[in-house]
């Protein structure tokens, strides 16, 4: 990375999977590439019972060849053999051709598949990412308010394929929380085994190990009564298991002793009934804001007033009348009245987007986050991407984006931080966060030269069919992608000092591929003259593509270049202003 006074930083980021080296479910486009591999395997193994077939036709065809024959020649062994024919032809069968069917039947023509697993093995996701993806999955589930039938049956909104969650693959997504001690889940899961099983679906698993996971979970969640109506029925069903009669006497024996403490009469316990979701309170987590940031993901608690809307605008913005806007200026649409938030249209052409993530892609790697306390970059459970870094120098197109960011904020990207492709996989999310270092963490940006970041501009790749929102909790603001646009926000007050309230999170994709772009990290520097105008200090961008979109409100309405000088221009910021439509919530 450069080492100079850095622009708000540019990040590209993006929900699909690739290169496969691990953590491949933290990258939908490292994962695309799993698709084309698994085709590929599927298309080997067709080769392999085609094969297989053949050999055991050719096999067939002889066997049935000389059935016919030893009918014959075991009728009357001498008779047979008396024509010098068929005296010459026995001698060949077993010297040579029987040598031949050996040789056939000895032939093995899985050697091919085999080889091809080979090869593609390395590329493999593992147990870890079939974790990942099972804890992507539940986190879908709360933040989106989806019970695990919705899952299970495929019910999501924006989709466009059928997949249905099996027995098996619920009763896996339950033993995965089950082993992570997350007993909350693990009793949505298992519940909706049982659900399916006792519908009457085919499964593996036997009920008695759903019914022992699902009644400890429920047992773990505080719920005596249905846990021991839970473990009768796994009683009922194996009485010799290994725990049930163990975990029984306890459960009686606990709930007993509760009822005592409480004056109250030991009570059969109720019959049952399917566990639902709300019948147990999700525990709280190290997110305090996590309902409003939950909550905003799904579109409530925006709030987004008259009053607020009357003061959003549209405008045409030259960049202080910089030569290459001045003939085609920006469209600028105001998202958000305090703290400012806008959103530029066309920042980002489809070939430019496309050229983008083909650079990134093969670069992929897990994204990383700066420890508070160390200063170290390490992972962390609450950023779940990859990301990739490009500089200008590599490819036009990254130069020519550089350039229209130094345009648009009239600040060089030569002190920014490279170009940044985050690309997220499934359940894909960064949970609220600020973009610029707080006074307990001063060193931030010590190893690159630079001070704080002020700014962040968002570049959106792509348009998403459920979810990966960008939200602000601390003001309730959400943000919808939209592909080709670029939104920008200061992350610093003039005076320096951080704005807290531009504290904001990614909302992981429900259905969709998100990519981003974060195109130098614009930073303040210690070095810089006591008088430069804060503005100067300033370029973020975040490129972010999803497959959840969300139109909000009625675009605005442009005049054509040749009226704008009929527009009231504002010398300040170099737009041109418009009244903005009415923003519909």
């Amino acid at each position: 990375m450069r080492k100079h006074l850095s622009l708000p930083a540019l990040a590209l980021v993006c929900c699909c999977f690739w290169g496969i080296q691990a953590e491949v479910y933290t990258s939908i486009g490292q994962m695309t590439d799993l698709i084309y591999t698994e085709k590929e395997l599927v298309q080997s193994l067709k080769e392999y019972i085609q094969a297989e077939e053949s050999k055991l036709a050719a096999v067939k065809s002889w066997a049935n060849k000389l059935d016919v024959l030893t009918l014959a020649s075991t009728a009357d062994p001498e008779v047979y053999l008396a024509h010098p024919v068929n005296a010459y032809k026995l001698m060949k069968r077993l010297n040579t051709e029987w040598s031949e069917l050996e040789s056939l039947v000895l032939q093995d023509p899985s050697d091919g598949f085999i080889s091809n697993m080979t090869v593609h093995r390395q590329y493999f996701p593992d147990e870890e990412d079939e974790k990942g993806a099972a804890k992507a999955l539940m986190r879908l589930q709360d933040t989106y308010k989806l019970d695990s039938e919705s899952f299970s049956k495929g019910k999501l909104p924006g989709v466009h394929h059928n997949a249905i969650l099996t027995v098996d693959d619920c009763y896996d997504m339950g033993k995965t929380a089950y082993n992570e001690a997350d007993y909350y889940h693990a009793v949505l899961w298992m519940q909706q085994a049982l659900r399916q099983m006792d519908a009457g679906e085919e499964h593996v698993v036997s009920k008695a190990d759903v019914l022992d996971y699902l009644s400890y979970s429920v047992y773990q969640m505080g719920d005596l009564p249905r846990a021991i109506e839970l473990t009768r029925r796994l009683v009922a069903i194996d009485s010799s298991h290994q725990r049930a009669g163990g975990n029984l006497r306890y459960f009686e024996k606990l709930l007993s002793k509760q009822l005592k403490e409480l004056n109250q009469e030991v009570q059969e316990p109720a019959t049952e009934e399917p566990i639902q979701l709300g019948t147990y309170k999700r525990p709280k987590d190290y997110l305090p804001e996590r309902e409003i940031y939950e909550g905003l993901c799904r579109g409530e608690g925006v709030k987004m007033t008259s009053a607020r809307r009357s003061r959003l605008y549209c405008r045409y913005h030259d960049g202080n009348r910089n030569p290459r806007l001045l003939l085609q200026p920006m469209k600028e649409e105001d998202e958000w009245d305090s703290p400012h938030i806008v959103r530029y249209l066309n920042a980002l052409s489809d070939s430019e987007i496309e050229k983008i993530k083909e650079l990134a892609k093969p670069r992929l790697a897990r994204a990383t986050v700066r420890d508070p306390k160390t200063g170290v970059l390490t992972t962390a459970n609450y950023r779940v991407s990859k990301s990739a870094w490009l500089e200008g120098e590599e490819d036009p197109v990254i130069e020519r984006v550089n350039q229209r960011i130094e345009d648009i904020t009239g600040l060089t990207t030569q002190t920014a931080e490279l170009l940044q492709i985050a690309n997220y996989g499934v359940g894909g999310q960064y949970e609220p966060h600020f973009d610029f270092s707080r006074k307990d963490e001063p060193d931030a940006f010590k190893t690159l030269g630079t001070g704080n970041r002020v700014a962040t501009f968002l570049n959106y790749m792509s348009d998403v069919e459920a979810g990966g929102a960008t939200v602000f909790p601390d003001f309730g603001a959400a943000i919808y992608p939209k592909k080709g646009t670029a939104v920008f926000w200061y992350n610093l007050f003039r005076s320096g000092e951080g704005d807290y309230r531009t504290r904001h999170a990614a909302c992981p994709v429900l259905v969709g591929c998100k990519w981003g772009e974060l195109d130098g990290e614009f930073n303040s520097n210690s070095q810089a003259p006591s008088n430069l105008n804060i503005n100067q200090l300033i370029g973020v961008s975040h490129l972010t593509c999803f497959f959840d979109y969300f139109l909000v409100g009625a675009p605005c309405m442009y005049l054509s270049h040749r009226l704008q000088s009929n527009l009231h221009r504002n010398v300040t910021s170099g737009s041109f202003h418009i009244k903005k439509h009415k923003k519909e919530d």
